[in-house]
């Protein structure tokens, strides 16, 4: 992991979230490999909303749930660093290493990553498609989708990276 101050480029950005399918990491740092960029993951507690936004300085926030905050945080954060590290081990041989950190936003998910996107002048958003199953609709329903409203509503290429499923297996 770097610092957020990369070396003269600015950064691919992805969503990254607990459980998510790897194909979206892994898809993320094969491309920032083989551009040679550095990649930003963010991850947004929904749970959470952003009281003060300052650009100069760290955002403060406020959670939902704060007796949980710290422990829970610090989990999430050791688990996302994880799969982080293991996406950027697996990208093929013959590109170049992949500098990247780790940002733990609050808020809404789409627009904390518009905004994040703008703060570090990311020339693409990589983000996840749903996850199968019948709470996944549901969420999406009720909050929409991140891709949807990224493409819709910000000036970056998005990139939607699919739950690959072979077609016969597909429900």
């Amino acid at each position: 992991m770097t610092s957020d101050r990369f070396s003269g480029t600015a950064p691919l950005l992805v969503g990254v979230m607990p459980r998510q399918h790897p194909e979206v990491l892994l898809t993320a740092a094969t491309l920032a490999a083989r551009l040679g960029q550095p990649l930003v993951c963010a991850y947004v507690d929904e749970a959470s909303y952003l009281v003060e936004w300052d650009p100069a300085r760290s955002a403060h926030r406020l959670s939902l749930h704060p007796d949980a905050d710290d422990e829970d945080i610090r989990t999430l954060t050791a688990g996302l660093q994880e799969d982080i590290t293991a996406a950027v081990r697996s990208v093929p041989a013959g590109t170049s290493a992949v500098e990247w950190t780790l940002r733990m936003l609050a808020g809404d998910p789409a627009r904390a990553l518009a905004r994040l996107a703008a703060e570090t002048n990311a020339p693409m958003i990589v983000v996840g498609t749903s996850e199968r199953g019948f709470s996944h609709r549901l969420s999406e329903a009720l909050n929409g989708s991140v891709g949807a409203w990224l493409s819709h509503h910000q000036s970056r290429p998005v990139l939607v990276v699919p739950y690959r499923m072979a077609a016969h297996e597909d429900r």
